[in-house]
């Protein structure tokens, strides 16, 4: 067996050629992107892929979204595991041979990988069957990158649609690239994965005035930027520090004129937490500031905020018992422990509905350049990962499943 952190071979010499459709199918994904709730060719390939394994149970749900069932020999629970499809609205850069053929398209977010790596474990689960105590759900989910809406999306319009049920899962599992995490490592939190997030929007309403009596008006331009800096105290003063939380306001809009007070300032935003608690009261904070800056100012303000998705939490218990799986076959050295991120993720809908455990997979290689982040133009992996990420979840869910 070879290491899987040696930069020249996968973690094991696969003789099938399973190693090189791994890296087939991750590269015909990342050249083929799709939007959020536009991957049809991506969800029919994945469909065909899980045929051509020989896995007869398959469903479509949400137009995009594939469900597909391993059936183990022996008894045991229904354990799941998630992979989204979607890609981004990015204009890839480089000039790799499996770059985006989609103009403004790209898998900047490794969805390419974490389909690779969910209809890999497909195949090796499959394959050994009769070592399977129960089943595996194989969830590939559309639209996790989507804004939020009035109507469900993502995991939770899946989740709503009853992916969990029939059979109904007992926990669930996923994963996502982490460019800070060397290839052939898989990270795991201890609890907190992914933060919360709500979309903020806040209307500022002012009076109209000449730029040379602004006496007259009501500047909502100058309201606005006392209450951009104002908000920063929101985190710094108002919140517990002990507690996480970003506010980070990324447009204003005023005004279209030199020399014209503006009526009316216009802002959005994102507010992320690790804790439900934490984002309510941040939402009182900002605003009750809000107004109270508008109201010294002599103007007005409507404050909104949009559910994204929730905190991403693993369940102790399954987190513990996956950890001790991998740990058990890779050792501590490569099964490590990493910091929570700030980010958000969907998985929650699922995870708060059922025990959940999030990882963290590997991908950077510093002496070949991959260490761009996530959700941006150059983003790549070392494919290394692909085979080590398969075989390592693999046996994990198999020794997760026997231990349940």
């Amino acid at each position: 067996m070879s290491s899987p952190r040696d930069p020249d071979v996968p973690p094991l010499d696969w003789t099938d050629g399973a190693v090189d459709r791994l890296v087939e199918t991750r590269r015909h994904l990342h050249a083929h992107p799709e939007l959020s709730n536009e991957e049809y060719e991506t969800s029919r390939f994945i469909s065909e892929r899980l045929e051509a394994i020989g896995i007869d149970t398959i469903d479509s749900v949400d137009e995009t979204g594939i469900v597909a069932l391993v059936e183990g020999a022996g008894n045991g629970p229904t354990l799941a595991w998630r992979a989204d499809i979607d890609a981004l609205p990015i204009q890839e850069v480089g000039d790799a041979s499996y770059k985006s053929r989609h103009d403004g398209v790209m898998h900047a977010c490794g969805h390419d990988v974490h389909t690779t790596i969910g209809l890999g474990i497909a195949e090796a689960l499959y394959a050994r069957r009769d070592q399977l105590q129960g089943d595996v759900k194989l969830i590939f989910q559309p639209a996790e990158e989507a804004t939020p809406e009035d109507e469900p999306i993502g995991a939770e319009k899946l989740a709503q649609e009853g992916v969990l049920e029939e059979p109904t899962v007992d926990g669930i599992f996923a994963l996502h690239c982490m460019p800070k995490l060397e290839a052939g490592r898989i990270g795991y939190t201890g609890g907190n994965v992914w933060a919360g997030s709500d979309l903020v929007d806040i209307t500022i309403d002012g009076t109209q005035a000449h730029g040379a009596m602004p006496h007259e008006g009501v500047d909502a331009g100058l309201v606005a930027s006392q209450v951009v800096v104002s908000l920063q105290s929101v985190v710094s003063r108002r919140l517990d520090a002990r507690d996480s939380c970003v506010l980070s306001m990324g447009s204003i809009e005023a005004g279209n004129s030199y020399n014209v007070l503006p009526e009316r300032a216009e802002m959005t935003g994102i507010l992320r937490a690790f804790a439900v608690e934490t984002l309510e009261r941040a939402h009182e904070e900002i605003r009750r500031l809000v107004a109270n800056v508008c109201r010294g100012f002599g103007a007005t303000c409507e404050v909104e905020f949009t559910p994204g998705a929730r905190p991403v939490t693993n369940d102790d218990a399954l987190e513990s018992t996956m950890v001790e799986a991998l740990q058990s076959r890779w050792g501590d050295d490569v099964i490590v422990e990493h910091p929570p991120q700030l980010a958000a993720e969907d998985f929650a809908a699922f995870s708060n509905r059922v025990p959940g455990c999030y990882l963290f997979l590997g991908i950077r290689n510093e002496a070949r350049g991959i260490t761009h982040g996530l959700h941006t133009p150059e983003f790549d992996v070392d494919e290394r990962c692909l085979a080590f990420g398969t075989e390592a979840i693999s046996d994990a869910l198999i020794e997760v499943a026997s231990r349940w």
